[in-house]
């Protein structure tokens, strides 16, 4: 049997390169999408062509530099895979940003609309451009679309409203995909991070004026940070025929944040 294949967003750093890693080593060949350049409208660094570049040295991963607000880049990304591997059977949405710091009836249009067209509009567009070239598989057909959503879906977090609104809008994203692909052999799924060591979170901490983003661990029962490759564990069980009884829902892959 061929390898399986899955588009990652977000795949330069963090969770997301994190799942590139547990796919890769699970069989998978990767089609791994970042933007690879820093946005005006987010104030901290985001992810590198050199760390995109570096995931995929020496793996069966294709590396495409792209926005996911910009269909026709995932429509590339999905079309180069199906060139070189021969199908897609799984879609995973890692990439998103997080932006706050103030009250939420002070959240800038320019805020909102970040927000909005990354973590949300991305997804939507990853869904556009991934779906239908899983429908194209031939039966027995078994698809995977994969949303990060997170522990602020399912809760309300002080000066983070908008954030936690475009994850809520995440969340309703599955669901309703899960509905429209019922019987079609495809899940949608999102799975829900809580405090993960990445440069969000570091993002989030200086949003809080924490001297250090290891303060979150202490609001999970973990009482940890948690690492992306446990988060990006769970990504990839949700991707595996294992985890083809989970539809239409969420793993709390939060260390006990949500309880």
């Amino acid at each position: 049997m061929s390898r399986p294949t899955a588009v990652v967003t977000g795949a330069a750093r963090g969770i997301g390169a994190a799942v590139v890693g547990r796919l890769v080593g699970d069989g998978w060949n990767v089609v791994a999408v970042d933007r690879c350049e820093d946005d005006p409208a987010v104030p901290y660094p985001l992810g590198t062509a050199e760390q995109l570049k570096e995931i995929a040295d020496g793996r069966p991963v294709l590396a495409v530099p792209g926005d996911v607000r910009d269909r026709a880049v995932l429509d590339e990304a999905v079309g180069r895979g199906v060139r070189e591997y021969g199908r897609i059977d799984a879609a995973v949405g890692a990439a998103a940003v997080i932006l706050g710091g103030q009250p939420l009836w002070e959240t800038t249009d320019e805020q909102w609309t970040t927000l909005l067209d990354i973590d949300v509009r991305g997804v939507a567009n990853l869904a556009g451009a991934a779906i239908p070239a899983m429908l194209a598989a031939g039966e027995p057909r078994r698809g995977r679309f994969v949303a990060l959503a997170s522990a602020a879906a399912h809760n309300g977090l002080w000066r983070l409203g908008a954030y936690c609104a475009a994850k809520h809008a995440v969340l309703g994203f599955v669901r309703g995909l899960a509905a429209d692909l019922q019987g079609t052999g495809i899940n949608a799924v999102a799975v829900s991070p809580g405090a993960t060591r990445t440069d969000m979170l570091d993002a989030t901490a200086d949003i809080y004026s924490l001297e250090s983003a290891e303060e979150f661990g202490k609001h999970q029962l973990a009482q940890r940070v948690l690492e992306p490759d446990e988060v990006a564990a769970a990504v990839a069980w949700a991707c595996s025929r294992d985890g083809g009884a989970v539809n239409g829902s969420v793993l709390h892959a939060d260390g006990g944040f949500t309880r």
